[in-house]
């Protein structure tokens, strides 16, 4: 094989390389937003398009088994970082300049996200944008709260009309508005999905199964079409591609954009169109967030549960909950319980555990949907309720 080595660079911008240069195919190695102690690879076909976890495991046998091609190659070394910053730099005009709080979490983004976001005409601050490995102030995981806090201050302590944070391979973005509020990436979706509404009547949009109820009234209300599918950013992008969709975006903060680029997850290119619609509206960022109907929600709940059980007790409980209430499967249960909630609970793709999420107006409503899926759990002595 004749190897490229583009260095240190964001999942999305090694997603770009291939497209970009036409490659036929590449790796990034990354722990993503995972604890220290966890390392992984993700991979793609030509056009960045995602492996199914069949070629996975089917690679994975062939290096078990030593079952490699042998010849001679080459490597060379080539940068993306100028022909990535200027595509996307093309993609976003912000109205008006804004200050912008980026906090990398030490993660790879503070290589890309800070001169992209001043490219395109913002006042950047930067928090913890060294690369460093160890992560000394907090994992770069967005989706937790906890890893916010010091976010959340800045933006106040600068006077910022927003801030944006990544995951250590910055393929997914976590948003904190003027007010130094945290909101979840389906409603950061449903701000995307309004964007592009706007221009592309009738078109429709992809969310994971985790995503509120809020979004799919807004997509419709806004003339789109909701399209729920699968968790996981390689099921959604396959979604995408399969129906020719131009925008998508899952709870844990992954964004997919399809719309004059390659279908692909990236956080410094979803802050940059946040960034562009904050600059479009009239009033601050917190403005376009109150316009969303905010329900109450839990945030992803995990279940500790052995790998090798996960799945028999998804598939198991699917079965009898089915039988109870009307239940959405196309990824785990989603139970549509009577007065508007809903409760899922599905095997998580990456850890031995399960995911669990619910929304309803009220938190009485949450409490009891808890107790039905919890008392349906604790017949599982190996699984772990969260507390």
């Amino acid at each position: 094989m004749d190897v490229v080595d583009v260095g240190l660079v964001t999942t999305p911008i090694l997603y770009f390389a291939v497209a970009h240069w036409r490659l036929a195919g590449g790796a990034n190695i990354t722990g993503s937003h995972n604890a220290l102690e966890y390392n992984g690879v993700k991979m793609v076909h030509r056009g960045a398009a995602p492996l199914t976890e069949e070629e996975i495991q089917a690679l994975r046998r062939m290096i078990e088994a030593g079952a490699l091609a042998e010849g001679a190659g080459a490597l060379a070394a080539r940068s993306p970082r100028e022909d990535y910053l200027a595509t996307v730099a093309g993609l976003v005009r912000p109205a008006r300049r804004l200050r912008v709080v980026v906090d990398a979490g030490n993660g790879v983004a503070g290589l890309y996200a800070p001169e992209l976001l001043r490219r395109i005409g913002c006042d950047v601050v930067e928090l913890h944008c060294e690369s460093d490995g160890r992560f000394p102030h907090h994992l770069p995981d967005p989706e937790d709260e906890k890893n916010v806090v010091d976010l959340q201050a800045r933006v106040k302590e600068a006077g910022a009309d927003l801030g944006v944070a990544y995951d250590g391979d910055a393929d997914r973005v976590g948003i904190v508005d003027d007010r130094g509020r945290r909101h979840e990436a389906d409603l950061i979706l449903i701000l995307l999905s309004r964007d592009l509404l706007a221009r592309h009547p009738g078109a429709a949009v992809v969310f994971d199964v985790k995503s509120s109820q809020s979004l799919i009234d807004d997509i419709r209300r806004h003339g789109g079409v909701p399209v729920m599918w699968k968790t996981g950013h390689s099921h959604l992008k396959r979604k995408m591609r399969e129906d020719g969709i131009l925008l998508g975006g899952e709870v844990s903060g992954h964004m997919f954009f399809a719309e004059g680029y390659y279908g692909v997850d990236d956080g410094i290119l979803a802050s940059c169109k946040i960034v562009e619609i904050a600059a479009r509206a009239e009033g601050p960022l917190s403005r376009l967030f109150d316009s969303v109907p905010h329900l109450c929600a839990t945030p992803e709940l995990k279940a500790p549960c052995p790998d090798a059980e996960k799945f028999r007790v998804i598939e198991e409980l699917t079965r009898e909950l089915r039988g109870r209430y009307e239940t959405i499967d196309i990824d785990g249960a989603r139970v549509l319980f009577p007065g508007g909630g809903w409760g899922l609970v599905r095997a998580s793709n990456t850890n031995p555990y399960l995911t669990l999420r619910f929304e309803a107006k009220t938190e009485a409503e949450i409490a009891a949907m808890k107790r039905v899926i919890y008392d349906a759990l604790r017949r599982y002595p190996f699984v772990t309720l969260p507390e």
